[in-house]
């Protein structure tokens, strides 16, 4: 029996999730406060967090709260109701803390509640605490998502597992808690209250159906899939992956910063899969477990084939950005997802041992290629340090072959309460709380095609963005290496510094709707 059951048949009656939580908090905290500290360990060993678009959500707090005291001409604030929650919440930290703290304080919240919420889930999905899943919850806490920086999806990521653990095995009052936590992931962003309801919609109608109705359920989940795929061919797509998608079943969420992690990745999901061999066949002697894992293992199956089926990029009609790296982002459930499947089965040491060792491989992996980020920034800082007040800044920086991060927003950060980064693409392209007036600013460019030229150092400096400088890697063997120079009107942006082949750069961030 397990453990979230013995209270129910102790009592002979249905105790509601959340009373079951807050008894497990209360028996465990110990645990749970010295887990909790290790896990939040990644958001304070370098001096500050390097997670990609972090440092863009960090600057345009900053320039938000500048354009409330009148500060940045050409620049305004619009309402916004959702995908803002950690902007506004960094804005005001920021405002009264300093922007270092505020980063540590909402960052940390924001993991703590994937990584609870991800435990949550997967102990509702199989009725039993995943402790010897900790380490791989720990390592899909920062994966791709996390170091993208696409928080405000994040922390929506992390509020729909709590949803989903709620209506999944909860009570009456537990779908009432469920429903203001539904409204939080909408407010933080729509993309991940999509994947909840859908989760969900899925969930529900599979654990009801008996016998062929529940083909009829798998049948009817794929057919909408596919009728998703066909509505959005009518819209401006792109980066349709094919028969690649398959390889994104979760385990892609552990490539990082370059080839050593897509050869962990792979590993790591070779030993996912052998665990779950072994032990559902050593589990098939005692009983057939597959209606334990049943329908973890379906919902798994459609997330992969909805990477097939879903680009990576949709321009919305009424957004002139696309929303982007929509597959990346769908696996982080997915990730979550083939843990439920690998949990149904009975706990076994050997895999959380197996686990721990893998975790221990990444966060190293991690501690050194984000300690050369904060190196980096570190250089940033005192090259734009002698700048004046002001001053317009752009940058062509470019991490290595295989790298996934967008990690250029360093840049951005570094100018807080110093300069503005021209290529800086949040007000022109409609989707955020900063826009651009009619007029334009000097503090932004208009064009968001403009910003990607800027970042691949492709632009042509008119006579109007002067006096701007350019931060660039000038020694092309060691690309922690930063300086900075001034640009004249006509000539590229990136025309001095290293400059990889085009078809190696990765993407800049294509106007990210976080």
């Amino acid at each position: 029996m397990s453990p979230l059951d013995k209270q129910q048949v102790a009592s002979g009656r249905e105790v509601p999730l959340t009373i079951q939580a807050f008894r497990f908090i209360r028996s465990r905290w110990v645990s749970i406060v010295v887990l909790s500290a290790l896990v939040l360990l990644p958001c304070y060993w370098h001096r500050r967090i390097e997670a990609g678009d972090l440092g863009s959500h960090t600057y345009n707090s900053w320039l938000a709260l500048l354009v409330a005291r009148g500060q940045a001409p050409g620049l305004y604030l619009v309402r916004q109701w959702n995908n803002v929650v950690v902007d506004l919440a960094l804005c005001w930290l920021g405002s009264h803390l300093g922007f270092i703290a505020a980063e540590r304080i909402v960052v940390s919240a924001c993991v703590l509640c994937f990584f609870w919420g991800a435990f949550a889930f997967i102990a509702a999905a199989t009725r039993r605490l995943p402790w010897f899943l900790v380490p791989a919850i720990a390592m899909f806490t920062y994966g791709y998502t996390f170091y993208a920086g696409f928080m405000n999806y994040y922390l929506s990521l992390g509020l729909a597992f709590w949803a989903a653990a709620l209506f999944w095995r909860g009570t009456r009052i537990d779908w009432i808690v469920g429903f203001f936590v539904l409204i939080l992931t909408l407010v933080a962003h729509p993309m991940g209250f999509g994947l909840l309801l859908a989760t969900l919609a899925y969930i529900l109608l599979a654990e009801k159906a008996r016998g062929g109705y529940r083909w009829l359920v798998d049948a009817l989940a794929l057919l909408a899939l596919c009728a998703v795929h066909f509505y959005l061919l009518r819209l401006k797509t792109e980066g349709w992956l094919g028969i690649r998608a398959l390889w994104r079943n979760g385990a892609d969420q552990l490539v990082l910063f370059g080839a050593r992690y897509l050869h962990f990745a792979e590993a790591v999901g070779v030993f996912g899969g052998l665990c779950f061999v072994v032990a559902a066949a050593q589990d098939w002697k005692d009983s057939p477990p597959i209606r334990s894992f049943r329908t973890p293992l379906t919902l798994w199956v459609l997330l992969v084939l909805s990477a097939l089926l879903l680009p990576g990029a949709i321009w919305l009609p009424q957004y002139i950005a696309p929303l982007s790296s929509i597959s990346s982002r769908v696996t982080s459930f997915t990730a979550i997802v083939g843990l439920c499947v690998l949990g149904s089965l009975r706990p076994r040491r050997w895999i959380l041992a197996g686990l721990t060792i893998c975790a221990a491989f990444f966060f190293v992996f991690q501690y050194q290629d984000t300690g050369r980020l904060t190196t980096m920034e570190r250089q940033t800082e005192k090259l734009v340090a002698g700048l004046p007040f002001g001053y317009r800044v752009s940058y062509t920086l470019y991490f290595g072959e295989n790298n996934r991060i967008n990690f250029r927003h360093l840049v951005e950060r570094a100018c807080i309460g110093k300069c503005f980064v021209y290529s800086n693409y949040e007000p022109a392209t409609g989707q955020f709380r900063i826009r651009l007036s009619p007029t334009g600013s000097r503090l932004a460019s208009s064009d968001p095609g403009q910003t990607a030229d800027m970042e691949l150092g492709e632009y042509v400096v008119r006579t109007a963005d002067l006096p701007m400088a350019h931060v660039y890697q000038p020694d092309e063997a060691d690309l922690t290496k930063l300086s900075i120079r001034e640009l004249a009107a006509g000539e590229k942006n990136g025309r001095v510094g290293y400059r990889p082949p085009r078809s190696e750069t990765e993407q800049p961030s294509p106007n990210h709707s976080r």
